[in-house]
Formats: C-alpha cells, sequence, structure tokens
C-alpha cells in the first residue's frame, strides 16, 4: 500500500467521516474549514435535525463507532400527524422494529470531529481554500480573496464542502463539466419545542411529529435533552410564506390558524422565529466527480439533494462505505480507476434519491392527509406483509434496505403503476382487504411480469 497525503475540504459529517476512513487505511489526511471549530461555538439554528437509517449505520459499524453515534440517537417508529381539529394518528415506517434515528447535526457533527482527531487526522480551522489547482493537487488558502495565500502539495485533494462547494467550482470550470442547480421555492427556518422542566418530552419522543398544511408544514424531531427540533418549510413568497410574516403579531396569527395545538409547545416561537434565518433548499448535480487521480467530490459537493426522504446524509455516508469498497477491491495503485469506478457507481443512483426526495416533499406536506392515499398506503402494506418476496414498499426499500436508490426509483414507479390500477377497482374502499385484491395484484404482477423482489 502506497503512502498518500491527502487533503479533504470541509469538516462537516461526510469529510470528518471520510477522513477517519482514510486514516484507518494509514494515509496522511489534513482536514481544511473555512469556519471556526463547531465544538467551540453554538451552533448556528441553521438545521434540521438528522434521520439516521440503515446506509448510515452501515458505514459508520463498517468503521467501528456505530455504537459511540447510537448513543446520540433517538429511534423514530413512526410518523405522527397532527391535522387542524381531527385526532392524531400514526403510519410505522416499516415493519416491527424498523425505525429511522434522530440525531442532532450539530452534535453528531462535534463528535465525528473528536472521532478523527482521536485517529490522528489533522483539522486546519479558520482556513479558508480559495482556489485548486486541479492537476497537481495543490490547495490555496488565505484569510481572503485578495490576501496573500499558502500553498499546500498534496497527492489527492476531497471536496466535501457543500452544496456550494468551492472544489467543484474549480472543476465546474473545465470542459465538459456538467452542473445544474435548481432551488425549490419553498425554504425553511429552525424552530424549537423545549423540554418540560424535569427534561421529558413534550410529545411522543419516539416519532417524527409532522403538521401537513399543503403548500408547507412543520415537522418536529426529538432529542436526547428532551426537546424537539422543529422546522418549518414553508414557500419564500405569495399567499402562506415566508415574506408575509414580517412582525411577531403576524407570525402570532398564523400559527393560531394553523398549528394551535403547538402554541403551548413553543414558548419561545416568536423568539425563534426572529432570530433564525430562512435557508434556501437546493438539488445539485454534476458530473464528472473526479479530476484525473487527483481530485474526488464526496456528498454534498457532488449531489446536494432536498431533506424530504432524510437521505441526504445516509447518501453521502453510502459514498464513502462504496469508495472504500472499490479501494478495496481495486487496491490503491490506480486512483483514476478508483474515482472512475466510484462515480459511474455512485451518479445515477444520486440523481434517483434527488428524484425520490423531490417527490417526498409534495407526499409529506399534502397526501399525508388524503384518504385515498392512506388507503393506498393501507392496502400496499398489508399485500407487502402478506407477500414480502414479492412486494417491498418503495419508503422501506429506500430507507431500510441497502438496495441501490436507482433500482428503488425504478421499482417504485412500477409499483405505483399497479396500484393506481387497484385504486380504480369498484368498491375498493369496502373490499380493499380482500383476497379479491390480493388476487388482482398477483395477476398484475404476472401479467406485467414486474421484478417486484425486495
Amino acid at each position: 500500500m502506497q503512502t498518500k497525503n491527502i487533503a479533504i475540504v470541509g469538516s462537516g459529517l461526510v469529510g470528518s467521516l471520510l477522513a477517519i476512513y482514510l486514516r484507518k487505511r494509514k494515509y496522511e489526511v489534513t482536514v481544511f474549514d473555512r469556519r471556526p471549530d463547531i465544538r467551540t461555538i453554538e451552533f448556528s439554528g441553521r438545521s434540521i435535525n438528522l434521520a439516521m437509517s440503515v446506509r448510515g449505520w452501515k458505514t459508520l459499524d463498517k468503521i467501528g463507532i456505530g455504537d459511540t453515534v447510537r448513543e446520540l440517537s433517538i429511534p423514530m417508529h413512526k410518523r405522527t400527524m397532527h391535522l387542524t381539529g381531527e385526532p392524531i394518528y400514526h403510519q410505522h415506517y416499516g415493519n416491527d422494529g424498523e425505525a429511522i434515528y434522530s440525531i442532532p447535526r450539530g452534535i453528531l457533527n462535534r463528535k465525528m470531529i473528536t472521532l478523527a482527531e482521536d485517529a490522528g487526522v489533522v483539522f486546519k480551522f479558520n482556513e479558508k481554500v480559495w482556489d485548486i489547482n486541479l492537476p497537481e493537487a495543490k490547495i490555496y488558502t488565505g484569510e481572503t480573496e485578495k490576501s496573500e495565500w499558502k500553498e499546500y502539495q498534496y497527492d489527492i485533494v476531497f471536496g466535501c464542502d457543500g452544496a456550494f462547494s468551492r472544489v467543484r467550482h474549480k472543476m465546474q470550470r473545465r470542459s465538459r463539466f456538467n452542473y445544474s442547480q435548481k432551488f425549490l421555492d419553498t425554504g425553511y427556518k429552525e424552530l424549537g419545542i423545549p423540554a418540560y422542566l424535569d427534561g421529558t418530552h413534550r410529545l411522543d419522543k419516539n416519532s417524527l411529529h409532522i403538521w401537513p398544511r399543503g403548500k408547507f408544514m412543520l415537522i418536529a424531531l426529538p432529542n436526547l435533552d428532551g426537546s424537539f427540533t422543529c422546522t418549518l418549510f414553508m414557500p419564500h413568497e405569495g399567499e402562506d410564506s415566508f415574506e408575509m410574516l414580517t412582525n411577531d403579531n403576524e407570525v402570532k396569527k398564523f400559527w393560531e390558524i394553523n398549528f394551535p395545538d403547538t402554541l403551548d409547545l413553543m414558548p419561545g416561537l416568536l423568539e425563534d422565529f426572529r432570530n433564525n434565518p430562512t435557508s434556501a433548499l437546493v438539488t445539485t448535480k454534476c458530473y464528472p466527480w473526479s479530476y484525473w487521480d487527483k481530485v474526488a467530490l464526496v456528498g454534498d459537493s457532488a449531489h446536494a439533494i432536498v431533506p424530504f426522504y432524510g437521505q441526504g446524509m445516509n447518501a453521502g455516508f453510502e459514498d464513502i462505505s462504496v469508495l472504500d469498497d472499490i479501494i478495496e477491491e481495486l487496491g490503491d495503485d490506480n486512483w483514476q480507476d478508483i474515482f472512475e469506478t466510484y462515480q459511474e457507481s455512485r451518479k445515477s443512483n444520486a440523481d434517483a434519491i434527488a428524484e425520490l426526495s423531490y417527490r417526498n416533499f409534495i407526499e409529506m406536506s399534502s397526501k399525508t392527509a388524503d384518504p385515498d392515499f392512506l388507503l393506498r398506503k393501507k392496502i400496499e402494506k398489508r399485500f407487502s406483509q402478506k407477500y414480502p418476496e414479492k412486494w417491498l414498499p418503495l419508503y422501506s426499500r429506500v430507507t431500510f434496505s441497502h438496495r441501490p436508490y436507482e433500482e428503488a426509483l425504478n421499482i417504485g414507479d412500477q409499483q405505483a403503476e399497479i396500484m393506481s390500477k387497484v385504486m380504480q377497482m369498484n368498491n375498493i374502499e369496502t373490499i380493499w382487504d380482500t383476497e379479491e385484491v390480493e388476487q388482482y395484484i398477483l395477476n398484475l404482477l404476472e401479467v406485467k411480469d414486474f421484478k417486484l423482489q425486495s
């Protein structure tokens, strides 16, 4: 194994975990970040709690830190839906025991940096990368774009610096580099529900709570200290938008109309709304993800997605696991082959989870309260439980399996086609749990020859 001196730009979750993986292979690793060490500052109020699922756990367990991270998390077995004027109800995510795990981003990021330092990774905080010499893997840092720069020489540079990556920006200037970004009309703002005085949760702590309201929604994810991190997703402009909520009175009136059951839960609502920024949601796509054997993109710098499938971090972690498998298989004598194999393996899957994440926004905000949608889910769950070898629901395929995202998208589209036909059956509302419906689905599977096995 060759000794390599590797730089990683970005000390976020993906950059820190990649650094741990590379140190495990005995490479020298230095991580650069323009920000201060987040272990020394208060987190910014610009966060959505993470939802760790099996893809993320696989990558953490593989390097031996999964159990350490589990201590920071709370399992969420279900969605709890809060509709105005109606009783709350639950939508379980998977089979018994299956859960996604809520982890505050700041807490996890601090832990990952400490674990990376313990592994021998060197961190250079407050050192912004302004330029990169791609053919020579040189990076240039400085206080400002016009100040005197420091030059660093490395064997390999990884860009893990997020949706607005400086590393990718340099790669974009090269011929035949494809890049796109698309902003949602919807933005988000972090809010909070504090714990009771005795430290207990004010809502069911093993649920992801959703208040769906059509074009906007509120969600709440639990924290170990008894609080919930809440996120309001809402259009930037227009009716029922952030631009319409410019003062405390407007916010309070909006809340009384749309989220009255949360007013007693959120004593700091007005202060949170004033102080926390309204942030944008963006999907970025690019290709290629590498430059020869010198530079590669990992995580959001290659494929930022909107957060509505809870897969952004999981997809970034899966990048690392796949990359590590490829290094193991090919050896580390030819990094160009490693990078080309990596990007070919991951690009189609990144595009697929981007599409699925956008679709899930529509589902979470609008369809979760729709009777036809709920009936559809009940039929699908019943059939899946009886014929697990023939039907794994899309959400379970994405969240509770390691099958490729691209496969999940393709099979999910086929399943949706079948379910649309099922929903057109006469009296489906009354016969949904009968053998007649069951047999109809089996016939459709056979006629179409759909490959839906898990």
